[in-house]
């Protein structure tokens, strides 16, 4: 029966959540073994062909090896690696039999790590395609709330107590301008994470005799990314680092939004929601549930992909030339994390346009503390009739505090001090307790953002 259950599991069962839950097709695709082997195949046919180009192997060969590339199957090369241990010699041989006598030159002069750094290479460039369309996709849906939330008045919070109001506009076009961030930095990195070598053994070239760097040169021109000016057996790692680095980096931000919308739907704040379907289910014992899950889901998953910074950054300290630490760990922690990543980055999309607002709630609690957190716009008010602003900030201070203490209008709190009484008048007392006239240039700098990011169309405003 054990055995069984073992022959049952291996034939039918999914056993990672990226297998079921999560991930995107696309991004899936890129790091499936079909799409590494298709990689591999295309490096070792563009290595064939540079080397024919500078006369180390004939024309009529290097076009034999890429007419046959079709013809490998995955298959045949996990049989082959069954019998010799070895991942990147099975891709040789199983692509060499389908090659004839042109397969004796297949590989010829390269080192395992010329191929599979390269189409490593490859699939990043995919996958960072990938994520930059998303990063896009969320940075306009953050545009597009900036623009439609720009005068929505809400209470601000800092250490999680009200302060004076801001606007929901702004902090969307904050968002909006972290992303973008990211947009740029992902431009910067790209030409230092997307490379390929043709080093050979130890980086000497000495396999491919003095058109070594020609070789290099032509193979990544072939396939269409650029060469390393210098590396060892491998790529050095301090590439796949940064890009590890980067989608940590975009998780947290993701991370923040999402804990933010989870913040602002508790029951008792109630400002805005995440869409919730006609026949979605919050609860399996409470009826009445409206969960943010997809926010708690990329906020949980942004932990994850976290996690792999610490092997990121270890895999850049190898052994002399290399050893094969990093191998192991980045055949985890680089799909893992490009695919959790993506997943995170089209929850959020969905969740960023599918907000619902609450307009009662948002001006229940902008009203909650009956105008004691518009205590700076009463200090600048004394200020400026010439208190200064330090005797002003100990007056609006005794004030707040006796407004809290016994429950009571900030208005009549100020009233009740004769030095406030005697320079502000009951008007100018409303003005400045007033926090939706206390938002400054908020709505400016939203439209600034919009005009800058390009969301709005030549002679909108």
């Amino acid at each position: 029966m054990y055995f069984e259950l073992i022959a049952w599991v291996d034939a039918k069962m999914a056993i990672h959540p990226i297998e079921y839950r999560y991930g995107t097709p696309e991004m899936k695709a890129v790091w499936a073994e079909e799409t590494k082997l298709k990689k591999l195949l295309m490096v070792e046919a563009a290595l064939a062909k540079a080397e024919a180009e500078v006369g180390l192997i004939s024309k009529k060969d290097a076009e034999a090896i890429e007419a046959c590339m079709d013809r490998v199957s995955l298959e045949r090369v996990k049989q082959i690696e069954e019998e010799i241990s070895h991942d990147m010699m099975s891709v040789v041989l199983a692509y060499a039999e389908q090659c004839g006598e042109a397969g004796k030159w297949l590989h010829y002069g390269a080192t395992s790590n010329d191929i599979l750094d390269t189409a490593l290479a490859l699939q990043l460039k995919d996958a960072i395609e990938i994520i930059e369309d998303k990063l896009g996709r969320l940075k306009h849906e953050l545009l597009k709330k900036a623009d439609e939330t720009k005068r929505l008045v809400t209470a601000g919070r800092t250490h999680g107590q009200l302060a004076v109001p801001t606007t929901y506009g702004l902090r969307f076009a904050i968002w909006a301008m972290e992303v973008a961030r990211h947009q740029e930095r992902l431009r910067q990195l790209k030409p230092r994470v997307v490379v390929g070598q043709m080093s050979g053994a130890v980086g000497t070239q000495a396999a491919f005799g003095k058109e070594g760097i020609r070789i290099k040169e032509l193979t990544m021109r072939y396939l269409g990314i650029p060469a390393v000016t210098v590396s060892s057996q491998i790529i050095q790692r301090d590439r796949h680092a940064e890009y590890i680095e980067f989608l940590a980096l975009v998780a947290s931000t993701l991370d923040k939004i999402c804990l933010e919308i989870r913040l602002m739907q508790r029951s008792e704040i109630g400002e805005l929601a995440e869409g919730f379907g006609k026949r979605q289910v919050g609860s399996s014992t409470m009826p009445h549930k409206r969960n943010p899950i997809n926010s708690e889901q990329v906020c949980g998953l942004a932990r994850v992909v976290r996690a792999y910074v610490e092997p990121a950054l270890e895999n850049n300290v190898l052994w002399d030339e290399r050893d094969l630490t990093n191998s192991s760990c980045e055949r985890v922690i680089i799909p893992e994390a490009s695919i959790l990543l993506d997943h995170m980055l089209n929850k959020t999309i969905n969740v960023i346009s599918g907000l619902t607002f609450y307009p009662e709630n948002i001006k229940r609690n902008l009203y909650i503390l009956k105008g004691v957190q518009m205590s700076e716009a009463v200090m600048i008010a004394l200020a400026k009739k010439g208190f200064g602003r330090q005797k002003a900030h100990e007056i609006v201070r005794a004030a707040s505090m006796k407004a809290f203490e016994r429950n009571m209008p900030f208005k009549q709190a100020l009233m009740e001090d004769k030095d406030i009484s005697e320079k502000l008048t009951s008007e100018e007392i409303d003005e400045a307790t007033d926090p939706e006239r206390y938002i400054g240039t908020a709505v400016e700098q939203v439209e600034e953002v919009l005009r800058k990011e390009g969301y709005y169309k030549e002679g909108r405003i």
